[in-house]
């Protein structure tokens, strides 16, 4: 039996950010295997997606971070949207702000809870207005948000492991994919190669891309990068650190070239020579896989959720986040060896390629059915509120 699935998430369309994705390749799926959804989100996206209506929520841009929306909903307006839709099982995804208002409609309606998280909230207050002595508060915060779910879900081995040393239970580990069909080897585009080159088509091109913003650590790819000519750098995505960055990089041959999706990311994917990837507070890191679905080898730092992608010497190479001096050497030693260049490239397909989007979303739906039967579980031998429920499907 289908079921009906009500989200709570702190972003989505327009933003474009690897949570977006997932959360529009979930969608798609959802609806292939015909099941119902309501996505309540930030305001400005679209009324439907994949056929998921979009319910916006209001609520003020954060002055630090204007792309994020303090999401507080109207709350009788929320109420009676999803009391209406009696959805049965509730997902919050990355809940903050939005995402404890959720929560709290989905006990109340008594359904089961599944709670994902995204983004290492608790290492980015580092890099804002020094937060560094935030973090055991918002630890605390997010450990009761999703200690009251059913079920936990997080994007990589290593996230798995830090959310269960600062005491979060039931946590699963939701593997991550990406389209392959869409993110893929091709020629490579000429007259983006030009753009993104600054003219300069010959010279060895790395890409980023990404938020520019603090908790990046983009600053520190400057001097590591040019060390030696003929090399430059293009920064693809946008944030509240773009114009400083502008300015820190100012004199350099690097271009920023701001938000690109679709077919013209696939053709700047292609239109690299390597993928340079430096944030440390990685959940997951969708974008080195996307780098490496279009064949171009990885260089990034050995933490976080790239843990899982990168294997050193294969299909990419590792740098120590103490000594980005390191960097320098890495670029030169995949300039000066096409034939190291090329097999990693190869390598790194062959690892995309096994990372389906279908299965992983399979996989949440597993999950769902999961917490299901955990929730039933904790409610014992109580009645459910539901009389048309999942029970076929346990």
């Amino acid at each position: 039996m289908p079921l009906k699935i009500a989200v709570f998430t702190e972003t989505f369309l327009p933003k474009i950010d690897g949570i977006v994705s997932i959360l529009c390749l979930m969608l798609q799926h959802l609806n292939a295997k015909g099941h119902q959804v309501v996505l309540f989100g930030p305001p400005g996206g679209p009324d439907e997606y994949a056929g998921a209506e979009i319910v916006g929520v209001g609520g003020p841009r954060l002055p630090f971070y204007p792309e994020i929306r303090i999401n507080i909903p109207r709350r009788r307006r929320v109420w009676n949207r999803i009391q209406a839709f009696d959805p049965d099982l509730v997902h919050i995804v990355n809940p903050f702000f939005l995402g404890p208002f959720g929560l709290s409609y989905a006990q109340r309606l008594q359904v089961p809870i599944v709670a994902s998280y995204h983004t290492n909230i608790p290492k980015y207050v580092h890099h804002y207005h020094g937060g560094g002595f935030i973090e055991p508060i918002v630890w605390s915060y997010l450990r009761a948000i999703h200690n009251q779910a059913h079920l936990n879900l997080c994007p990589s081995s290593a996230t798995l492991q830090d959310l269960r040393d600062h005491g979060f239970y039931r946590v699963r580990w939701w593997r991550r994919g990406i389209d392959t069909q869409h993110f893929s080897p091709g020629p490579r585009n000429e007259e983006l190669r030009m753009r993104l080159t600054d003219g300069n088509p010959n010279d060895f091109l790395v890409l980023y891309v990404g938020r520019l913003s603090p908790e990046k650590r983009l600053e520190m790819m400057r001097d590591a990068i040019f060390q030696q000519p003929g090399v430059r750098l293009v920064m693809i995505g946008d944030g509240p650190s773009a114009a400083s960055l502008k300015q820190y990089y100012q004199g350099t041959p690097t271009v920023f070239a701001g938000y690109m999706r679709g077919q013209e990311l696939i053709d700047a994917y292609r239109s690299a020579d390597a993928f340079l990837f430096p944030s440390t507070t990685e959940t997951f890191g969708l974008v080195a896989l996307e780098a490496m679905a279009c064949r171009m080898p990885v260089i990034a730092v050995r933490a976080g959720g790239v843990v899982d992608i990168v294997t050193e010497g294969v299909n990419g190479l590792y740098f120590d986040p103490e000594q980005p001096k390191q960097i320098g050497g890495l670029i030169q030693r995949l300039r000066d060896n096409p034939e190291l260049r090329n097999e990693m490239a190869e390598n790194g397909l062959i690892h995309a390629r096994s990372r389906s989007w279908q299965a992983t979303m399979d996989q949440l739906i597993d999950y769902y059915y999961l917490a299901m039967r955990l929730s039933r579980f904790s409610q014992g031998p109580q009645p459910r509120r539901r009389t048309t429920g999942v029970e076929g499907n346990m």
